[in-house]
């Protein structure tokens, strides 16, 4: 077996984006989108020219895989997706934490009231 130096990384869920999109967010997380099909064209030249949108993902969102893998991806062109499509992803991603959103701590009221409106600083 031959042992990986590669750093981990985190899959980020590019599924409902455009092509263009999802592969900058892919490199960001430092891996790759690829085609399911390893004997086909590149993802790149299938979603060129034109506007294509990522329908399905492999590995899915927030799986660890090694630096510069490939996540392989399900694309459609613009306005050939079926009517009432659904999102194709295999499962929930892996942790809550992925989708939460922060709650702030305390708000901060910036409407003027009326003692400042008389008296300026």
């Amino acid at each position: 077996m031959t042992e990986r130096f590669a750093d981990r990384v985190t899959v980020p869920d590019v599924v409902g984006l455009p092509f263009h999109v999802g592969r900058d967010i892919a490199a960001e997380f430092g891996v790759s989108l690829a085609n399911p099909d390893p004997d086909g064209p590149s993802i790149g030249s299938l979603a060129s020219p034109g506007l294509f949108y990522i329908t399905s993902q492999n590995p899915r969102p927030g799986a660890e895989v090694y630096r510069l893998d490939s996540v392989t991806v399900e694309i459609v062109g613009y306005g050939e997706a079926e009517r009432g499509a659904l999102r194709n992803s295999p499962d929930a991603p892996l942790v809550d934490s992925e989708h939460a959103t922060a709650e702030p701590e305390y708000f901060v009221d910036l409407t003027p009231t009326d003692d400042l409106d008389q008296n300026p600083v």
